[in-house]
């Protein structure tokens, strides 16, 4: 088998391509380093000759038991690199570059003195993660005038996986701004999901989402500000966990990895959890990976809710819910009803105020974005619209005596309230729903007050990760022609139009800060309960 050179070169060009067609602008006017030339790439790929296996053998691996090959040698790092490069699709538009710098990475894999636990292992990494590798790559955020601005350094994230072994190999598409959960952005145009072109990927980590669940990437590296990992994961059918927000590095998004299976994000979580990390950025709690919490077979007092009261969950969410909490009973755990209240305050109040703090610096983007001009809308019965930026701002603001400030945002008192409730039933982790199947293109933008499941668990900075359990039936699609919704408003309208059949469906597994090991224990637990029940994924 030999990689595609047509294929990597488009993948190489793709976005300067779409760049000079559709906003007359030429990306990377000297950018040969971002092509990847220097010869055919088949001469490269080591499925020619002799003792082997095949690509699509490879690619059918888990990532532990592909680290374990690429440990002990039976399998070259450059076999599994080049059978990844030649799964690299452009059907879905996931890939804004192929870091060519990455087959020297892999030349020099072999020359390693130690072996990290991702050694060998090819990670995808999301476009806002920066990637300094001379001569550098852009962060842009789906912003024009962030191109031709390489960043000067790799992120600590990036350093950290490349002293365990592992090749950044791509960087992933992700929509403009980044406060969207589609993906798409007038640079690199728009990604699709991989289990159907119709629908949206998810976003922000929508490029990694669909480059992991198209099969093209073992392992990705995304961010979460909002959902922005487990939106991707749920509507791509894959797995993903946003850790507490300075578990892995001090900033207002939580990075986390995305994998097809929970096993994988623990083997990563593992990697990163390292002498590593905590060397290069201080501000880093030293907290390894707790083995023995993950490991742990200790029947689990878990909570549960099929809805926040906020956004009424679609027929196949609620079913989610409940068919895993049955089998999770069922298995010997103890499943506790949890009530939520005031969601709708915590998400308007300390959500979206939260992300608009300063008073607006952002609302520049609702020039180019009219769903995010959205999110700013105080009442979820008001239809959206897009409205100037000086009314939005005073709207924002008329409803609230002054701008959020860091004494109240977070928002301790409902977070210490949360956990108070959390303690007093005894829990030690949280079942929920998740928001799916995937949608429509374009869709999110029609629904942005639909976060209420994810960004909770931002607001409160708790660990929080997605397991699909089921998929779309046709039951569920007639019990959504009734679907009126709490409000019966623009959004719920819109919401009782989402059809998908045969479409994955996630929930959200959720533990108090700190504790990934458990929250990953959990997810582990609800994954192998739902495989042995179907066998669809």
């Amino acid at each position: 088998m030999c990689v595609s050179i047509a294929a990597i070169a488009a993948v190489a060009g793709m976005g300067r391509k779409r760049c000079a067609e559709q906003r007359e602008i030429t990306r990377y006017p000297h950018d040969s380093h971002r092509r990847v030339g220097g010869g055919n790439p088949c001469r490269k790929a080591p499925f020619r000759r002799g003792r082997r296996l095949s690509a699509a053998s490879i690619l059918s691996l888990p990532l532990p038991e592909l680290s374990k090959k690429l440990q002990d040698g039976s399998l070259p790092p450059e076999h599994v690199f080049y059978a990844y490069v030649g799964k690299l699709a452009t059907e879905t538009n996931c890939i804004t570059e192929y870091l060519q710098e990455s087959e020297n990475q892999v030349r020099k894999a072999k020359l390693m003195e130690k072996k990290g636990l991702l050694y060998g292992v090819p990670v995808s990494i999301k476009d806002s993660i920066d990637c300094q590798v001379p001569p550098g790559h852009d962060s842009t955020l789906g912003f024009i005038k962030n191109l031709n601005k390489p960043a000067a350094e790799d992120s600590v994230v990036v350093q950290v996986l490349k002293r365990q072994g592992a090749i950044p190999f791509v960087k992933t598409n992700v929509p403009q701004s980044l406060i969207s959960y589609d993906c798409k952005n007038l640079i690199f145009g728009q990604t699709r999901n991989p289990l159907l072109f119709t629908r949206t990927p998810g976003g922000s980590s929508g490029g990694e989402g669909a480059l992991v669940g198209g099969g093209g990437s073992i392992l990705g590296i995304g961010t979460d500000v909002g959902g922005s990992l487990r939106f991707p994961a749920a509507f791509c059918g894959i797995c993903a966990i946003k850790p507490t927000g300075k578990r892995l590095r001090y900033c207002e998004e939580s990075v986390g990895p995305l994998a097809k299976d929970v096993e994988s994000l623990a083997l990563c979580l593992r990697a990163l959890l390292s002498e590593d990390m905590f060397s290069l950025d201080s501000t880093v709690p030293p907290l390894p990976f707790n083995e023995e919490v993950y490991s742990s077979t200790k029947p689990l007092r878990i909570g549960y809710y099929e809805t926040d009261f906020f956004t009424m969950p679609s027929p196949a969410m609620r079913r989610a819910v409940r068919q895993t909490k049955e089998l999770l009973e069922e298995a010997g755990h103890t499943l506790v009803p949890f009530e939520l209240t005031n969601v709708d305050h915590v998400i308007f109040n300390y959500c979206v105020r939260g992300m608009f703090a300063d008073g607006g610096t952002l609302l520049d983007f609702s020039k180019i974005r009219p769903d995010v001009a959205c999110w700013l809308l105080p009442e979820k019965s008001q239809e959206p619209s897009c409205t100037p930026k000086e009314s939005l701002s005073q709207q924002l603001w008329d409803s609230t005596s002054t701008p959020l400030t860091t004494s109240t945002f977070p928002p301790q008192d409902f977070c210490h309230q949360f956990i108070a409730q959390w303690k007093k039933l005894n829990l030690d982790v949280m079942l929920c729903p998740m928001l799916g199947p995937a949608f429509g293109i374009g869709y999110p933008a029609k629904l942005s007050v639909a976060v209420s499941y994810t960004m909770l668990y931002n607001a409160l900075d708790f660990p929080a990760g997605v397991v699909p359990v089921t998929l779309v039936t046709d039951e569920d699609e007639e019990q959504l022609k009734g679907y009126k919704g709490y409000y019966r408003d623009w959004w719920d309208r819109t919401l009782a139009k989402v059809s998908s059949v045969g479409m994955p469906v996630a929930v959200q597994c959720v533990a108090l800060p700190w504790q990934e090991e458990l929250c990953l224990r959990f997810m582990k637990e609800v994954e192998t309960l739902s495989l042995k029940k179907n066998s669809f994924f």
